[in-house]
């Protein structure tokens, strides 16, 4: 038995069982008011009277009546622009070291992301919790003293100014702490390489010196990583290069697209654990195994606000609507959609990151990711959230016997003037009856939700589906300058960016 192992596992589960059960409600409260008392004296926090919100007794009520909701566009261009003047105090005291770059579906100018100090700790506390919560997954004892290879984005950060700037991936994994440094692949030097090809054929060539027992990162180029590693050492799957491979965390998408094809690339089990990090911060992580389910992290720096995620209260670009009814913690209910809501400890307020959710458990504050507020289709009232077309991909994959790990679709008009949903649809043979996938596709559709099928019967004529390769989904993600980042496929289109989608195709 590994001794040091056994001793890691030992503090791993002694730091578990001394830590009392969570009131998330409380956090919230609690989260809300630190926040608040530490950006007081800010630009921000005087613009919008902090000091008087916290005289109040109902804290969050005012809070809301005083100050609107931000997109990045509103936070940058009334705020945020002060901070690349080299302006201190502005959202949040100081400054920031860092800014992550996040250009999301659109391949248009990043947006820069302020990451402060206390970000970069919050999200540190929040890998130690992670780590925390393996005891809940049954590992053996040496499975704590095995590597974890780490596939983000490139830790060489651009000098812009007075700060670095890079993707929160790339400047997490730069300021990993020094005990964890042993343990990190591909190790410093390979995860400063820029080029994301050229990473990942160093990571394939010294694959077999390393001993890894977990993997992180984006699913669509993790699996693309374990094929190169796969390929060049013509093995028939990725346990024959790293046997001891126990864990994958995933996170940034739903998995759920990607589960059949990344189980044909391990050959063995693997535990899933799903996590949620956005460049604005680390939202939650999935504590236990008999749920995929993750749990908000209400005592890390973020406050959490909840909006009905209906298409009043929607804005044609995916913004919300000024009047849109929010509410906190407290108050939400089981399986109802919600644009997620966050302000944080880098200067965010009432932000929208884009993301919707469902609650699947409030005692436990346990969530899933069920969207994109720009990806949801309501073009001729359909109103399909990406959590029912990643649904609908799973039935199509087991009637076909098939993978499909990408697909995209628009609502447009055909040459025959009707409205249709135009899907393209990833998988590696591309001979099969597109006909038959399109008519099991629609029914899948009718069967799933209601809006779906009434619109069927109206303004939607019909379903026409494409089959192409599923890296032509991740050439087109290059080609947007975003390779081996915290890529979110565009699920749905519009119909200009589809044509340049179809030209490209």
């Amino acid at each position: 038995m590994t001794i040091i192992g056994n001793i890691i596992k030992g503090v791993i589960n002694l730091g578990s069982s001394i830590s009392s059960k969570a009131n998330h409600v409380q956090n919230q409260k609690e989260s809300l008011r630190f926040l608040l008392e530490k950006a007081k004296e800010t630009e921000f926090g005087k613009h919008y009277q902090f000091s008087k919100i916290l005289q109040k007794n109902s804290t969050y009520h005012h809070f809301k009546k005083r100050i609107p909701y931000f997109s990045y566009n509103k936070m940058h261009t009334e705020w945020w622009h002060k901070l690349h003047e080299g302006k201190e105090n502005i959202t949040w005291p100081g400054k920031p070291e860092y800014f992550a770059l996040s250009s999301g579906t659109t391949g248009k100018t990043s947006k820069r992301i302020p990451v402060t100090e206390a970000m970069v700790e919050a999200i540190r506390n929040a890998g130690i919790k992670q780590i925390l919560a393996m005891k809940n997954f049954n590992l053996p004892a040496d499975f704590f003293e095995k590597e974890i290879m780490m596939l983000g984005s490139s830790t060489h950060l651009e000098q812009n100014n007075n700060y670095l700037e890079g993707e929160i991936s790339g400047i997490s994994a730069s300021r990993i702490p020094f005990w964890f440094r042993g343990f990190y692949k591909p190790g410093e030097e390979i995860a400063k390489i820029d080029n994301w090809d050229e990473r990942v054929q160093k990571i394939a060539e010294n694959a077999k010196s390393w001993d890894i027992g977990a993997l992180s990162g984006i699913p669509s180029w993790m699996e693309l990583m374990m094929q190169k590693v796969i390929d060049y050492h013509n093995v028939k799957h990725i346990h024959e290069i790293w046997p001891n491979l126990k864990v994958y965390t995933t996170g940034g998408v739903a998995f759920s697209p990607y589960e059949k094809s990344f189980k044909r690339l391990t050959g063995k089990h693997v535990e899933v654990v799903d996590t949620y990090l956005a460049s604005e911060g680390f939202i939650a992580l999935q504590t236990r195994p008999e749920t995929d389910s993750m749990q908000l992290l209400t005592d890390n720096g973020i406050f959490f606000e909840f909006v009905p995620f209906q298409p009043e209260h929607i804005e044609q670009d995916g913004s919300l609507k000024a009047d849109a009814p929010c509410i906190d913690i407290e108050h939400v209910q089981l399986n109802t959609d919600y644009v997620l809501l966050i302000s944080t400890v880098s200067g965010i307020w009432r932000y929208s990151i884009g993301d919707t959710i469902q609650f699947t458990n409030i005692e436990k504050a346990e969530i899933k990711i069920t969207g994109r507020t720009k990806f949801f289709l309501n073009t001729v009232g359909s109103q399909l959230s990406v959590h029912k077309m990643d649904d609908a991909m799973r039935k199509l994959e087991n009637v076909f016997d098939i993978e499909i790990s990408e697909y995209t679709i628009c609502a447009k008009r055909a040459e025959d003037g009707e409205f249709y949903h135009f899907w393209y649809l990833g998988v590696s043979n591309t001979e099969l009856d597109k006909t038959k996938i399109a008519e099991k596709l629609d029914e899948v559709l009718k069967a799933a939700n209601k809006n779906y099928k009434v619109a069927r019967t109206k303004a939607l004529h019909g379903v026409k589906v494409k089959l192409i390769k599923p890296n032509v989904f991740y050439n087109w993600n290059a080609r947007n300058k975003k390779k081996g980042g915290q890529v979110k496929m565009e699920r749905v289109m519009n119909e200009d960016k589809f044509a340049e989608w179809e030209d490209f195709v």
